[in-house]
């Protein structure tokens, strides 16, 4: 194992990942509870999310000071840094969507509800994968390849779904320009966690081949 030097730091990459995981399933259901106009529980999961975010954050640093300072696993280092790095992104991504649904309140029509819902499933289970992915490349190599192709074929998906949503958007005829242009804004930033999902598994190939050719 890459960190068979010490085990706390391994433990403490995982509740990173963890938390990243939590932020994915925190958005994903603070978007239902948006749609279902569930506003008491909507304020709750922007509550989960900050604290999420700022505890993965708080995380993060203290692994990259004990990587430094205890100069541990220094080959893969930079890899290491670059991973938790783009990882915390992903985490920001998923908690910037949720308060901008709070900020700006789009009025998305019910009939586009299951659609908004299908996407955010989609695009959190590219989250899902990707975070399998990254825990494999600590402890379970051969399943890295499995979990980046999983990622790929759900941001594939999510890509499909926001394409599909956004044309519905615009054919309807009960919205006006202004409107459709506000909620499928919502519908692109929903589909760009699955990207950055994306962005670290390509990383992440990078450094498995770095680390094994």
């Amino acid at each position: 194992m890459l960190l068979k030097k010490t085990k706390k730091l391994e433990i403490q990459i995982d509740e990173f990942l963890d938390k990243v995981l939590n932020g994915g399933l925190v958005l994903k259901q603070g978007i239902k509870y948006y749609l279902n106009n569930q506003t008491e529980h909507f304020e709750e999961s922007l509550k989960d999310i900050d604290k999420t975010e700022n505890d993965a954050d708080t995380l993060r640093r203290t692994i990259e000071t004990k990587l430094y300072m205890h100069t541990l696993i220094p080959e893969q280092r930079g890899d290491v840094l670059g991973l938790l790095e783009s990882t915390d992104k992903v985490l920001n991504s998923c908690k910037e969507v949720l308060f901008q649904f709070s900020v700006e309140k789009p009025a998305i029509p019910e009939e586009f509800s299951k659609e908004y819902i299908d996407l955010a499933d989609t695009s959190v289970s590219a989250v899902e994968c990707m975070i399998a992915a990254v825990r494999s490349y600590f402890s379970e190599f051969q399943m890295v390849r499995d979990n980046i192709n999983k990622t790929l074929f759900f941001e594939k998906e999510s890509d499909k779904l926001a394409d599909k949503l956004k044309r519905d958007i615009f054919e309807n005829k009960n919205l006006d320009l202004s409107g459709k242009m506000h909620i499928r804004y919502f519908v692109y930033h929903v589909d760009e966690i699955a990207d950055a999902a994306e962005d670290v598994c390509d990383r992440l190939s990078i450094a498995v081949i770095k680390r094994y050719g």
